[in-house]
């Protein structure tokens, strides 16, 4: 929870404001299950990625549009080639882009990430599901002025106070009934 947290209130600098897009990969998984109620809690419209498999849990946490991906087998990923994610958030969002991507994917949707970024949008880069994100040139933002950023919780906690906020919000958004846990058996 504390990870989904920073992902969707600091980790983007407030570069996403209320009513924009957020592409998030990965909803069916633990974090980003969070992450996509997170958002939809602080007033973002999200777009998720997830496998057939975890589609059934996707559909309960109010994303406004679902991008149902194949899956890679014995992956613990979406075949994220599977559908042309890029196209389909330009269509959702009506050619903008998403403001903010959350990717804790990693090296299978760093492209994609890059390519459904609205102008001056962040590309959030949280995890290496399929692998560490390759070194890119950072040319490759120009051409929307987008930036990119590599967080870890421990900046996002650095004291006691920022822990407490954290965890108060979570905590608060349980007992509000605003959260849901899925967990897979």
């Amino acid at each position: 929870g504390m990870t989904a947290h920073y992902l969707t209130s600091s980790a983007h600098a407030d570069l996403i404001k209320e009513g924009e897009w957020c592409l998030i990969h990965g909803v069916g998984g633990g974090t980003c299950q969070w992450a996509a109620q997170m958002a939809k809690i602080r007033g973002y419209k999200v777009i998720g990625t997830v496998s057939k498999g975890k589609a059934s849990v996707a559909e309960n946490l109010g994303c406004d549009e679902l991008i149902v991906l194949d899956e890679v087998p014995g992956a613990s990923y979406e075949d994220y080639e599977s559908v042309d994610i890029v196209a389909r958030v330009k269509q959702v969002t009506d050619g903008v882009g998403a403001k903010c991507v959350i990717d804790g994917i990693g090296k299978s949707t760093v492209d994609i990430s890059i390519d459904s970024l609205a102008r001056r949008g962040i590309f959030v880069s949280f995890g290496n599901a399929s692998g560490a994100v390759p070194a890119f040139p950072v040319l490759r933002l120009i051409g929307k002025s987008a930036y990119v950023t590599r967080p870890k919780l421990l900046d996002y906690t650095v004291d006691r106070e920022e822990l407490l906020w954290r965890s108060g919000e979570i905590f608060g958004w349980l007992q509000d009934g605003k959260l849901s846990v899925s967990v897979d058996t």
